[in-house]
């Protein structure tokens, strides 16, 4: 079964959220609710990264995956580069809401709900959403089996030289709905090296997807202000209806 879906292909140099990988999957499988077995390690977000979130969200457990090392395309001297400055970015038609770098720009893509880029197109968050027959997450598997076959999508690309989770974790959004969130690294002859935030939940019958690539390169290692701002910015992701 391929797990591309048509949407993909576009003009950009920009993938579409690598979530939308499994939007086939999410309509053709059914719902299964048992968990995989998952080997974990001792790694977990530091409080911090909570602490960051300008959204109050309800937690839930983390389950949590093997380090990756991975970089990001600042400078090696951060503390002379300005970190990332936040606005809210909201879709009144879709129905969703995200912080997002001030300085990006908002671009177009054929399959995006929305789509933001750092300059030529190197680091991006994009959304896709799609109409599905689920309620809710739940429905379909836990945030584990989700991550699975995410990775496994991925690693099934032409493109990808390999893909490693590092942590996948689930909580509320906005609305009180489950929604479940996905960090890891990947490596591709499209992309190069990449470090990739991922969020996927289910409100009034649509599946909302969130992608944050940045580029995750040994050279620019990635430093713990930064991930927390990608992490606020994951963490903000959710419904307004």
């Amino acid at each position: 079964m391929d797990l591309l879906p048509s949407t993909a292909a576009a003009t950009s140099s920009v993938e579409l959220p690598s979530l939308s990988l499994l939007l086939p999957f999410f309509f053709s499988q059914p719902p299964r609710p048992k968990s995989p077995n998952i080997f974990l390690n001792g790694y977990s977000p530091s409080a911090n990264d909570d602490k960051t979130t300008t959204i109050r969200t309800s937690r839930r457990s983390f389950t949590l995956f093997s380090l990756f090392p991975a970089s990001i395309s600042f400078s090696p001297s951060l503390s002379a580069v300005p970190l990332l400055s936040l606005e809210r970015y909201t879709d009144e038609i879709e129905g969703f809401t995200l912080l997002k770098p001030s300085t990006w720009a908002k671009m177009e893509k054929a399959g995006a709900a929305a789509l933001f880029e750092e300059g030529k197109g190197s680091n991006s968050i994009g959304v896709v959403v799609n109409p599905v027959r689920l309620s809710s997450l739940k429905e379909f598997g836990t945030p584990e089996f989700v991550a699975e076959k995410l990775i496994q999508a991925e690693s099934r690309k032409e493109s990808t030289k390999y893909a490693k989770l590092i942590t996948v974790a689930e909580r509320l959004d906005h609305g009180g709905r489950p929604l479940y969130e996905f960090e890891y690294a990947v490596d591709s002859t499209r992309g190069g090296m990449k470090r990739i935030f991922s969020a996927a939940f289910v409100a009034s019958k649509k599946l909302y997807l969130l992608n944050i690539a940045y580029s995750d390169r040994p050279e620019n290692p990635l430093d713990t202000d930064t991930r927390m701002i990608l992490r606020q910015i994951l963490h903000s992701f959710g419904s307004t209806v």
